[in-house]
């Protein structure tokens, strides 16, 4: 049976062999590890998988099946049951019955499926670290798109035709169910949890992130297709924290751009409530997607724009306790209405007259004027962007 094992045969092959030692049926079912297998197909392996999970929470399942087992054997690991090794009843053929010690063949079977639970565990730390090695290779910016694609190939992901990149902070304690939820719901996913990466100026180290690339999926509506995906997973992972995802990448060589774009938009929904309502919806299309993108490729001319349209009036605030840019905002929000803008701020309309006069005084824009208006919004959008690398 470690033969089996060390051959790549799995529980199947275990139980195949125990089955003919034992003269009937064998099942080794490790729910702990969602690992089950029968030696026949006539063998309810879904109710047995019922009856051992209800075993192993201190529980009677009261399946009719249980009555089958003529023989069980605890799975231990590490001091704890983690499975059994199930004798089940074998059909009456009209032969002599074969004196054989099933208990015994059992132990051995029990043996061979901890070897093989090994086996797997191994193979997926292997696989975990060759998956965080090119996460974090994408991310520092350092991995050859040609090489990239190769590396992933061997993962079983295809990444020529392009990708998003996904970033989830995992604020419970099941990062690896995070990682295997995404890799559930889009075929060919890579995720892999990894140390979230400190931005210039952060206050403080984070916690865990999921780290994911998803495949395109589809052919001419690739990027369609790939992005509803990554919509319906960052939406299931709000349960576990919020979640962000870059624009579609057509090249292998824009991954680590993807992935800072990603990191850029979860540090901005995580630190602005009011920003993650915005974003839910169509996370950050349009302005806000491009300025994102335009933020993770060039952050020096993002930081620059902000700084020439409403950065005098941030600093305003700060200083002096007021709410110019909230007030320039709920203007723009409103169609420049000044009597609207007036209810929104719960001033009077003199006083947001006032207001604007001293954002023409300290930006040199007037928010009257269309071309400056746009600029005025698009300088309160790269705000809303750049602000957590913003001193506090």
């Amino acid at each position: 049976m470690l033969g089996a094992t060390l051959a790549g045969e799995g529980l199947k092959g275990i139980v195949d062999l125990a089955a003919a030692e034992a003269r009937g049926p064998v099942a080794i079912v490790l729910p702990a590890r969602g690992l089950a297998a029968a030696s026949s197909d006539e063998v309810a392996l879904e109710a047995l998988s019922r009856i051992v999970a209800a075993r192993l929470r201190g529980e009677d399942d009261g399946d009719p099946e249980a009555g089958r087992i003529d023989v069980e054997l605890p799975i231990e690991a590490d001091g704890q049951t983690i499975g059994y090794a199930l004798g089940l009843a074998a059909a009456d053929n009209g032969l002599p019955t074969v004196s054989v010690d099933r208990e015994e063949v059992l132990r051995t079977a029990s043996l061979a499926a901890l070897a093989e639970v090994a086996v797997a565990d191994a193979r997926d730390e292997v696989t975990a670290d060759l998956r965080g090695t090119l996460l974090e290779d994408l991310r520092s910016g350092s991995a050859d798109p040609a090489d990239a694609v190769r590396r992933t190939a061997r993962m079983g992901a295809d990444l020529s035709a392009g990708a998003i990149a996904l970033v989830a902070e995992v604020r419970s304690e099941r990062p690896r169910h995070v990682a295997a939820l995404i890799t559930g719901e889009h075929p060919g996913a890579i995720a892999e949890p990894l140390p979230a990466a400190d931005l210039e100026g952060a206050v403080a180290p984070r916690g865990l992130r999921v780290y994911a690339l998803l495949p395109a999926a589809g052919a001419s509506d690739a990027a369609e297709r790939t992005q509803a995906s990554a919509r319906a997973i960052a939406t299931r992972l709000r349960a576990h924290g919020p979640a962000a995802y870059s624009s579609f990448c057509a090249h292998p060589g824009d991954l680590g751009r993807a992935i800072s774009e990603a990191e850029l938009m979860l540090d901005v929904i995580g630190r602005d409530d009011r920003m993650a309502d915005q974003l839910s919806e169509g996370m950050g299309d349009g302005v806000y997607r491009l300025l994102f993108r335009a933020m993770a490729t060039d952050p020096a001319e993002v930081r620059r724009f902000f700084d020439e349209t409403v950065a005098p009036l941030v600093t305003h605030d700060r200083q002096y306790r007021t709410d110019l840019l909230g007030t320039l905002e709920a203007y723009l929000a409103n169609d420049c209405n000044m009597n609207a803008t007036a209810r929104a701020v719960y001033a009077h309309r003199h006083t947001v007259a006032h207001r604007l006069g001293r954002i023409r005084e300290l930006t040199g824009l007037d928010p009257s004027l269309g071309e400056d208006r746009e600029r005025l919004g698009l300088g309160i959008k790269a705000y809303r962007i750049v602000a957590p690398t913003l001193p506090r």
